[in-house]
């Protein structure tokens, strides 16, 4: 009997499987921290907005990925529905002059979009890796060969 220890590919293949995300919930968390989400620890990012093609650390192929504009248009919901109301009762309440709502607001709006745009659509890429879209299948095949062969 060998040990993980004593075996390089099993020991290989068991840090792989401890890896891999529990569930949608830990993929989604792990894309919209911006880190791989097969084994948690790459990056996912090679720029602000580019979704590197490999992750460094596990090698799963990110590619495949086809965000496109949807990120954004969660974004513009999210901090739509955040912004407004807080505008509403700033303006109502406090009045502050025209000069302040008019440089603060489009400025807070610019912030909290810029600052969302990379979680969400690291959060995107990575259910669209664990459900299997757009070129993950094989993703999705690989990640659940070991379940299927366990319960065997």
């Amino acid at each position: 009997m060998t040990s993980p220890q004593s075996d390089p590919a099993k020991a290989e293949t068991t840090s792989a499987t401890e890896a891999q995300p529990k569930g949608a919930a830990d993929a989604l968390m792990r894309g919209f921290r911006g880190h791989c989400p097969a084994c948690g620890a790459g990056r996912m990012f090679r720029a602000f907005l580019k979704v590197a093609d490999n992750c460094p650390a596990c090698g799963e192929e990110l590619y495949h990925h086809r965000a496109d504009d949807f990120p954004a248009y969660l974004d513009i919901v999210i901090v739509g529905h955040i912004l407004v109301p807080i505008v509403l009762a700033v303006e109502t309440e406090i009045a502050p002059p025209m000069w302040l709502s008019m440089t603060m607001w489009p400025l807070v709006a610019l912030i909290a979009t810029l600052a969302l745009l990379q979680p969400i659509k690291g959060a995107v890429v990575a259910i669209q890796w664990f459900i299997g879209m757009h070129g993950f299948e094989d993703s999705k095949g690989r990640r659940l060969a070991p379940a299927a062969t366990e319960t065997r």
